[in-house]
């Protein structure tokens, strides 16, 4: 006893030596940090652009009759007639000349928010457009998740120092670093794995706070239709009217949460400032990929004929429409009942449904709020057409996720009673510029880069994938964002969308998601025709076979996927004559995998339980 005491005494001023030191070890960590911050601070003041390339009062922005329409809807907004007008922006080109016109408009303001930003053509265009527009004296602040946003550190520093007038933050950087290493997000997920997987998914570009792009869309070539090998389908929508003015706020919520670092508090950053000042203050070269392209589009956002001809005579004057964002501290306790507000603003929308719902969703992985609210619809409306589109596995670039949707097709068909029609993975309307003649093969380095977005297909040749995530409801009531109605979105993601009541509008929408049905388009997924006795059989077998926490072992399925015989008209599952009109094709057409319904399905049960952050 008398031994044990002395030791335990022996040892508690060794105890507090160390706890002293690593104390101290601590306070110098954050006294040099403050320092490294400080001087980084001092290099940015001291290098900084400041010059201005114009002085008049609107800052010799571009004419934009969006801009003139902005500031009636804002003067009637005033005198209590309050109406907005919105486009509809399906195709992608296009989506990136009205992004290039709107910010050349800009008089006052730019604000973007996106999770992805890429250094690839469209990347690299879109930052010299805003550049030129800080230098006409316009205020422009850019917000980007740390995971998939510009993870180029010599840029990045660049951009910390390349005007007065341009300010980026990083939302949600790993261990205080505007880039990290493929160890260090490993790291993070074992140390922090729900704050590093709160990812601000919101996509937005507001323009004098009045004018704003919202949808699926990141910054990056393959949602402009840019990418000679794999492109996404995407859709957005541009808002002009008062609810412009929500957005500013949302927005302005998210720039100063504590999430959005400066670019002087990460820590390689401050580092790159400090170890070549006068170097990271010129613009990291960069060769245009596809120049004539690139000065193509260029060239239309500055034309008026194009602009009013193509994008301004579409778009749809309503009364009703209202903007949505989750709050950025949407994981915190002081959000508890802000925290899924665009998730049950969804559900509520869903469970207003009376005669159709039509959706659309390249992760058809519902989440709890979505799926209690479709199972009472079903229940309470049992004749209620759900027309669902998705991705199918050959177009899918989230292998699991597919695995996941697969598993759940019995959920899906029987007892949501899903009209449900995949994605193909080759080029159709909307890509048609880009396709190449049959049998023509992909250079090497374009084929490789496909490879990675994607499971090994039967056909070389550009890909697509579907990225749009919309809703209509009865044909009166459109959504269009940026949330994927899936888990993630729910549980972890931030996310933004607009909701508007117009049926013109929601026609729009619902055409064009309906388009991407068609035959030409997607694959029908059904159940497989009855057999007496053997289906009741092999159906029960599955259900089992489902439950199983660790494999699920049955390899006959509820449902395959069917191709539309040439000489038949496209119908609905449930019309009489639909097995004679369509052919099997198998689970997973056009996909080359070698034991690929195996393979699936134990990546589905593995990746059941991960279901939620999917």
């Amino acid at each position: 006893m008398t031994r044990t005491r002395t030791t335990a005494w022996m040892l508690r001023p060794t105890v507090r030596s160390l706890l002293l030191i690593v104390g101290l070890g601590l306070l110098a960590g954050c006294v040099t940090t403050q320092s490294l911050q400080r001087q980084a601070r001092e290099v940015v003041s001291n290098t900084r652009d400041t010059q201005l390339s114009c002085w008049r009062p609107d800052h010799c922005a571009a004419p934009s009759p969006y801009q003139t329409l902005a500031a009636k809807l804002t003067t009637d907004a005033g005198e209590g007639r309050e109406a907005h007008a919105v486009n509809l922006l399906d195709d992608g080109q296009d989506a990136l000349v009205l992004r290039l016109h709107l910010i050349r408009s800009a008089r006052r303001s730019i604000d973007l928010q996106y999770y992805i930003f890429a250094t690839d053509d469209s990347g690299q265009l879109i930052l010299d457009e805003l550049l030129a527009a800080a230098r006409r004296g316009v205020k422009v602040r850019l917000l980007l998740d740390q995971l998939s946003a510009l993870n180029n550190l010599e840029l990045l520093t660049y951009l910390a120092q390349a005007h007065v007038n341009f300010e980026l933050r990083i939302f949600n950087p790993t261990f205080d670093k505007a880039t990290s290493q493929p160890l260090e997000y490993f790291a993070s997920v074992l140390c922090c794995f729900r704050r590093f997987n709160q990812r601000a998914h919101n996509k937005l570009l507001l323009v004098d706070r009045q004018l704003a792009i919202i949808g699926g869309r990141n910054i990056e070539d393959r949602y402009f239709d840019l990418d000679p090998g794999y492109n996404y389908h995407d859709r957005d929508i541009l808002v002009v009217g008062p609810q412009c003015a929500q957005m500013r706020k949302s927005f302005d919520s998210y720039w100063r949460h504590p999430l959005a670092h400066p670019m002087t508090s990460l820590r390689d950053i401050d580092r790159e400032l400090l170890r070549r000042p006068l170097q990271a203050a010129r613009r990291p070269d960069y060769q245009t990929e596809k120049p004539e392209l690139i000065a193509a589009l260029s060239a239309r956002a500055d034309d008026p004929a194009y602009i009013e001809r193509h994008l301004f005579r579409t778009r749809f004057p309503v009364q009703r429409l209202r903007y949505f964002a989750d709050p950025p501290a949407k994981h915190g306790p002081q959000a508890k009942s802000e925290r899924s507000e665009l998730s049950d603003q969804i559900a509520t929308l869903i469970g207003s449904t009376r005669r159709q719902l039509v959706m659309q969703t390249p992760y058809l992985v519902l989440s709890k709020p979505a799926r209690k609210a479709l199972i009472r619809l079903r229940r309470q409306y049992p004749g209620m057409r759900m027309i669902v589109s998705t991705n199918s596995l050959a177009a899918t670039d989230n292998f699991p996720v597919y695995a996941i949707s697969f598993r759940q097709r019995r959920l899906h068909l029987k007892k949501l009673g899903f009209e449900l029609y995949e994605y193909k993975p080759y080029p159709g309307r909307s890509e048609a510029a880009l396709s190449r003649p049959p049998g023509e093969r992909l250079p090497d380095r374009v084929r490789g880069r496909v490879a990675r977005h994607g499971v090994p297909l039967k056909r070389d040749g550009q890909r697509r994938r579907l990225h749009a995530k919309s809703i209509v409801i009865d044909g009166a009531v459109g959504l269009v964002g940026s949330h994927n109605f899936d888990p993630r979105s729910h549980n972890y993601n931030t996310e933004n969308g607009v909701i508007v009541w117009d049926q013109d509008f929601a026609r729009a929408l619902r055409t064009s998601i309906l388009a991407d049905i068609a035959p030409d388009q997607s694959w029908v997924v059904a159940r497989k025709q009855n057999v007496p006795v053997l289906t009741t059989f092999n159906q029960s077998i599955e259900w089992l076979s489902a439950r199983i926490p660790f494999f699920d072992f049955w390899p006959f399925r509820y449902a395959t996927s069917f191709e539309l015989r040439p000489e038949c008209d496209p119908m609905p599952v449930s019309d009489p004559s639909f097995y004679d009109c369509h052919v099997r094709i198998g689970d997973f057409p056009e996909v080359s995998l070698s034991g690929k319904s195996i393979y699936t399905r134990i990546i589905s049960v593995f990746g059941g339980g991960l279901a939620p952050i999917m």
